[in-house]
């Protein structure tokens, strides 16, 4: 039977949007076998089209009204004539009307520069004059806000409007008020600074953070749409009718420093006094939120428990994470709690050295007796909490709440090996850490920026493992408006102020082809690339201008070096000047890899002659990585692993050479005790620079490698996430002053899935994709589930035993509807076949060559 599982618009399937043509995919299920589409039909309103595609199909009927609820239908036809229906519902938000409400500030208050501000609160009584049909309220900050009704939360997120290029975007949300009762109520909202105006961009220095604030103050809009059951509407705006105060419960709010709330305050004491409007100096387009939301998800108790020698409790949570403490006690009145978070212990006592300036504390005055208090208006990054001001047994409940953009977990991974399973859970809890709003460094310490290199290396395995349509869109759209005119990319996104001159150089610019290339492979809409496409040809049209300069005067004419290049970014070996001097090649590298992606994507658009160009591109910048840099016979003339592993992976050289290239690589390695000496841009592709190169085992054995620098040496050190530097616990269990949660090496997750399972896609979206088992490291089996825009893809492969003694090889396959896979087992034999469950066998002996379909 032939079902219609979901049906997405906008990536949502509860979508509110701006979109002039929003985009709409749907998802298949049955229980028959090599399933296709033959034709299917989507209708909104008056407007209908036929195709037999399931993904980013945009609406193209008449102008979409606002505040308008529209229905979607999806009628689906397959080759052996089964057919399907189903339905859903999506509305519009303002669509770019006029707003009935204006800004509202507290133009007397002032803070200082490098400081956040007091957060404000808003407020406004009002009357439902008639019974209520519907109430709705859509609202946004220069800031980050809390809104409530009669002292109800709306909605479910934190830091809304989220961090965007405020020059440019800034999102609103809708949420619906429910039980409006004909009497008078009271809307507030509370606005910390947040990103817009408060302390939170990190500059030069690394012991100070200076405010770049995109606000002068904290600032609020919002509308308040009353709906009545006679049909009549009113609209409720802010105006210089609310009154403001900065004398509420919440006495400070910031990202880096934490938060001060005093509960002790009577809210009949606190002073109001109205708002002056507000004019800001920035004015972006206000859209509907086009970006997952930031959510609460996993809670988690402490794991253990102690006093530090000062007397402080310390709890151990038993995860490095993203979020906020949440705990309810039994205080006195005027009692002041104080919380600082950190990621390590040292001597039993919290280790807060690597925050560098910023404070993460939480400092709660307590109300009279039991109460429960979690904040609201920041994020900490920490494992561990030191509590003082109260008594264990005061404490009834205290837990640790994960914080990060409402991203679904779509991508499973689980083997044999349980150093690898830990692995892959700290690959996913730095992601998670690390996708708050934006694709951060760090959640910890005064940074927490959206760096473009650490996504480009990371996007790939985050995309396995998270529906990242909405999240990466957003954060693409910001990096496409902050991009320059001559296409050079910031080195973090959203920029916001900051003042490191924007320079081409690879990497960390390349993330606007990079990011986009992955998440299309991942979720297969055309449209993203469509949309980035002209900023990723400027990039590139920036990028040959820098080639032209950096050969000026030499014999080569394909390298890149100038202006600039991070080069073996962060690697075990030297400092910033050895890394940097590695630049050339490491720029000419990836110079090649971006010009093989933009052949791909123009072939994708129908780009023609511009992929036959990057298709030649690509080719002579391999030959002159070569011709440069090696000897003719796969030998660099000046050794180091990275100088191998990016050309191997980004397939440079003819197959002899290349297996001279991982020959020399697995020696360098050897000679360095068997470990890897990889900076940022090449560590997430040694590993596949060996595999794919005669060096399967080997490669085994550098992933199992555990003293450092590796990957387990950081589970053998009780790293739950990945670390900034290889070594930050160090040997003798001596402390670095670096981040412990940064994702970068997390892109290893990418050979879990690419090569232990072997899943790979071969054409966006999974609609075909190729399974490739990588047998070897002593593994006896392994599985992983993915998530595709078609449906679920489940692979499981196992190491048996005849009753002759010889190992046998199985391997399950689940294919989702309108999808197709191409097998190869690992004595080499292909099989290709549509949607449903396969099983294969063959046996794993040089004289086995046959496999058997159960």
């Amino acid at each position: 039977m032939l079902t219609v599982k979901e049906i997405r618009i906008e990536h949502q399937m509860n979508c509110i949007t701006d979109e002039k043509n929003p985009r709409i995919s749907y998802v298949l299920e049955s229980d028959q076998t090599d399933v296709y589409i033959r034709e299917a039909k989507i209708k909104v309103g008056s407007w209908e089209t036929r195709t037999d595609r399931q993904i980013g199909i945009c609406y193209e009927g008449e102008p979409l009204q606002p505040f308008t609820t529209y229905t979607v239908e999806v009628e689906v036809h397959t080759q052996d004539g089964d057919q399907a229906y189903a339905k859903n519902t999506f509305r519009t938000g303002k669509m770019g009307t006029e707003w009935n409400a204006e800004w509202i500030s507290d133009e007397a208050y002032a803070f200082e520069n490098g400081t956040s501000p007091v957060p404000f609160v808003f407020r406004k009584t009002f009357a439902c004059k008639k019974q209520i049909k519907r109430a709705f309220v859509i609202a946004t900050a220069w800031g980050i806000y809390e809104l409530a009704v009669d002292g109800k939360k709306a909605g479910e997120e934190y830091f809304a409007p989220g961090f965007t290029s405020y020059a440019h975007h800034l999102q609103y949300s809708l949420y619906e008020i429910k039980d409006l009762k004909q009497e008078m109520h009271e809307i507030t909202a509370v606005v910390g600074g947040g990103w817009a105006a408060g302390r939170s961009t990190y500059i030069y220095d690394t012991n100070k953070s200076f405010s770049k604030i995109s606000a002068e103050l904290p600032a609020f809009l919002m509308e308040l749409h009353l709906e009545y059951a006679d049909g009549s509407e009113e609209i409720i705006g802010t105006d210089e009718s609310w009154q403001v105060t900065q004398e509420s419960a919440y006495r400070f709010g910031d990202f880096y420093d934490g938060e001060i709330y005093d509960a002790s305050i009577n809210a009949s004491d606190i002073p109001w006094h109205p708002v002056t409007l507000f004019k800001s100096k920035e004015h972006p387009k206000l859209t509907a939120r086009y970006g997952d939301p930031v959510t609460a998800h996993e809670v988690l108790k402490p794991v253990e428990w102690h006093r530090d020698t000062e007397g402080r409790l310390i709890y151990n949570f038993g995860q490095n994470l993203a979020g906020v403490v949440r705990m309810t006690i039994n205080g006195k009145r005027g009692q002041i709690i104080r919380i600082r978070h950190g990621e390590v212990l040292e001597n039993g006592a919290l280790y807060t050295e690597s925050l560098r300036s910023a404070k993460q504390l939480v400092q709660y005055t307590c109300a009279e007796g039991r109460q429960t208090y979690s904040p609201r208006l920041t994020y900490m990054g920490f494992q561990y909490i030191e509590v003082s001001g109260i008594e264990e047994a005061d404490i009834e409940k205290i837990e640790a709440v994960a914080v990060y953009s409402d991203m679904g977990e779509i991508g499973q991974f689980v083997c044999s090996d349980e150093d690898i399973n830990r692995l892959q859970s700290n690959v996913v809890w730095s992601g998670k850490s690390n996708f708050v709003d934006i694709p951060t460094d760090c959640p910890q310490r005064d940074e927490r920026q959206g760096w473009t290199g650490d996504i480009a290396l990371f996007a790939s395995t985050a995309c396995f493992n998270f529906d990242m349509n909405r999240f990466l869109e957003k954060w693409l759209l910001d990096l496409k408006d902050e991009q320059t005119k001559t296409g050079s990319v910031p080195y973090v996104v959203p920029k916001r102020g900051n003042k490191t001159p924007i320079m081409t150089t690879s990497c960390w610019g390349d993330s606007c082809i990079m990011v986009p290339w992955a998440l299309y492979l991942s979720r297969g809409d055309k449209e993203l690339l469509r949309r980035q496409y002209p900023g990723m040809q400027r990039y590139m049209h920036s990028v040959r201008r820098w080639v032209f300069v950096s050969n000026m005067f030499k014999k080569s004419r394909l390298t890149w070096s100038k202006p600039f290049q991070f080069g073996d970014w962060c690697a075990p070996y030297g400092s910033l000047p050895d890394w940097f001097a590695k630049g050339p090649w490491v720029g000419t590298a990836y110079f090649a890899h971006i010009s093989e992606i933009m052949s791909k994507v123009s072939g994708i658009l129908g780009e023609t002659e511009e992929q036959k160009k990057y298709e030649k591109q690509y080719r002579d910048v391999c030959r002159e990585y070569e011709h440069v840099y090696m000897d003719g016979k796969g030998k660099l003339l000046q050794e180091f692993q990275t100088g191998y592993v990016l050309p191997l992976y980004f397939g440079v050289g003819n197959q002899e050479n290349r297996k001279s290239m991982a020959d020399h690589l697995w020696k360098l390695i050897m000679e360095n005790d068997m470990h890897l000496n990889t900076g940022f841009p090449s560590t997430p592709y040694i590993l596949f620079a060996l595999s794919d190169n005669g060096r399967q085992e080997e490669a085994y054995r550098l992933l199992k490698q555990d003293t450092a620098p590796s990957w387990v040496y950081n589970i053998r050190k009780g790293g739950t996430t990945f670390w900034e530097q290889w070594d930050t616990i160090q040997p003798d269990g001596s402390l670095k002053s670096a981040s412990m949660n940064h994702y970068a090496y997390g892109a290893v997750g990418d050979f879990f899935y690419r090569r232990i399972c072997g899943l790979e896609a071969v054409e966006g979206g999974y609609k075909r994709f190729s399974v490739k088992p990588l047998i070897g490291g002593g593994l006896t089996w392994a599985e992983c589930s993915h998530v595709c825009p078609y449906g679920t893809i489940r692979v499981r492969w196992e190491i048996g035993h005849t009753a002759e003694g010889e190992k046998d090889f199985e391997i399950t396959v689940d294919v989702p509807v309108n999808t197709a896979c191409e097998l190869t087992l690992p004595d080499g034999e292909k099989f290709e076949f549509g949607s449903g469950k396969h099983t294969y066998r063959c046996r794993l002996v040089q004289t086995e060559t046959g496999c058997d379909k159960k």
